[in-house]
C-alpha cells in the first residue's frame, strides 16, 4: 500500500512538472523532438519574417527571439537569432543587440553567418570602448560602465581566442583600465595578451606599457625598489622579445633613467645613514655607487663622502 502511494505521488509530481513545462512558451523544445521543433519553429519564424517584411520590427524582434529561444533546433532558428540582433543593432539597442549576437555565436558556431556576427559584435565592443555608442533615445551618445565594456570585449575574445580580434579586444581592455588609473588591472590585461598571443601586433606595445605603468607608478610616490625592479624587468623583456619594435629606443632611454633613479635612491639612503650616525652602513652605499659609476655627480659626491669618513 505504502509503495503504491509513493508511486502515485511521484507520478502526480511528474505529470504536474511536464504540464507546467508544456505551458511555458519560453521553455526550449528538446533536441530529440525534432519534428515539433521543425514544424512549429518554422511556422513561428514565418510569422516573424512576415512582420519584418511588413516593417513591424518591434513585433518581428519578439517573434524572432521566441523562435530562437523556444525552438533552438529549428532549421531557421539561427537566422531568427541573427536577424533579431540585426534589428536591435539598427534600432540602437546596443546592449540587447550585443547579447543577441552573443547567443547566436554560442549556439550556432557552424553557421555561415558566424563571421558576420562576430565582426558586428567586435565592432560594437570596440565602439563601446571608444565611447561611441548611441542609445535608442533621440540618438544621444552614451558611455557604458567600465565593467560592461570589459565584459563585452572579453566575450569577443572568447569567441575567437587566437584571432586578431581577440588580440585587439584584450589590448583595449588594458587601455580601458589604464585610462581609469586601474594600474594593477591594466598590467594584468597587458600581460595576459603577451602570454596568450605573443606574436600579435599589439603584444610589443602591451609589454612596453607594462614597464611604463610601473615606472610612472613609482614616480607618483610608490618609489619602492620592487616597482623599479619590475619596471626594469618589463623593459628588458620587451627589448629581448621584440627587437626592432618602434619603441625600442624609448625603452632604452627609460631604462637608463631607471638606473639613475636607482643610484639616487642609494645615495639618499647613504645620506640618511650618515645623518643618523650609522657611518659604516653609509660607507657601504657610497662604495657601491663609486663601484657602479665611472664618473658623474653622484660618483664624485660619494667619493668625497668616503674621503671625509677616512677612506
Amino acid at each position: 500500500m505504502t509503495h503504491r502511494l509513493i508511486a502515485s505521488a511521484c507520478l502526480s509530481v511528474a505529470t504536474l512538472f511536464l504540464s507546467s513545462c508544456g505551458n511555458d512558451s519560453d521553455t526550449p523544445i528538446l533536441a530529440g523532438n525534432t519534428q515539433a521543433a521543425s514544424s512549429e519553429g518554422e511556422a513561428l519564424y514565418q510569422k516573424a519574417k512576415a512582420a519584418d517584411d511588413a516593417g513591424k520590427q518591434g513585433r518581428a524582434v519578439k517573434l524572432y527571439e521566441r523562435t530562437a529561444t523556444r525552438y533552438p533546433f529549428a532549421p531557421s532558428a539561427g537566422q531568427a537569432r541573427f536577424r533579431q540582433a540585426q534589428i536591435l543593432e539598427q534600432q540602437g539597442e546596443i546592449e540587447d543587440a550585443f547579447e543577441a549576437y552573443d547567443q547566436f555565436l554560442r549556439t550556432y558556431p557552424g553557421s555561415n553567418l558566424y563571421m558576420t556576427a562576430l565582426n558586428r559584435q567586435t565592432a560594437m565592443a570596440q565602439s563601446a570602448a571608444d565611447g561611441d555608442v548611441k542609445s535608442s533615445f533621440l540618438g544621444l551618445k552614451m558611455k557604458l560602465p567600465l565593467d560592461k565594456t570589459v565584459d563585452m570585449l572579453t566575450k569577443v575574445r572568447g569567441h575567437a581566442p587566437k584571432s586578431k580580434a581577440a588580440s585587439k579586444a584584450q589590448f583595449t581592455i588594458g587601455q580601458l583600465y589604464e585610462s581609469k588609473k586601474k594600474t594593477k588591472e591594466a598590467i594584468a590585461a597587458y600581460r595576459l595578451l603577451v602570454a596568450e598571443q605573443p606574436e600579435s601586433s599589439e603584444a610589443p606595445e602591451a609589454l612596453f606599457r607594462v614597464g611604463l605603468i610601473l615606472m610612472i607608478d613609482a614616480e607618483r610616490g610608490n618609489q619602492n625598489q620592487a616597482n623599479v625592479d619590475l619596471a626594469r624587468e618589463a623593459f628588458n623583456d620587451y627589448l629581448i622579445q621584440y627587437p626592432g619594435h618602434s619603441r625600442n629606443a624609448e625603452a632604452r632611454k627609460l631604462l637608463a633613467n631607471l638606473g639613475g633613479k636607482d643610484l639616487q635612491r642609494s645615495f639618499d639612503i647613504a645620506e640618511f645613514y650618515l645623518k643618523t650616525g650609522k657611518t659604516e652602513a653609509a660607507k657601504v652605499y657610497y662604495r657601491d655607487i663609486v663601484k657602479r659609476t665611472g664618473s658623474g655627480t653622484l660618483h664624485e659626491k660619494s667619493k668625497a663622502r668616503l674621503k671625509e669618513l677616512g677612506e
